[in-house]
């Protein structure tokens, strides 16, 4: 991946003390089973961050169920 403007210019702290173990390529199969990993991390995450949406804005079953009746798509 080549860097670009949409990139953020300055790592956190995490992500320098993980630039050691990247720099260079991963052997194919190593790169294969960390992706799975990094993939259920974020779902994890995603979860975690809708939850906490969900429930700052009382978001229930009910106002899905209106988002669905009044989308455009319908």
């Amino acid at each position: 991946m080549i860097a670009n403007e949409n990139m953020p210019a300055m790592l956190n702290e995490q992500q320098v003390m993980m630039l050691p173990l990247l720099k260079k390529p991963l052997p194919e199969e190593d790169f294969k089973q960390m992706q799975p990993l990094a993939v259920k991390l974020l779902a994890k995450q995603l979860d975690e961050n809708m939850a906490d949406w969900k429930e700052k804005e009382n978001v229930n079953k009910e106002d899905y169920e209106a988002m669905l009746d009044n989308h455009f798509r319908k």
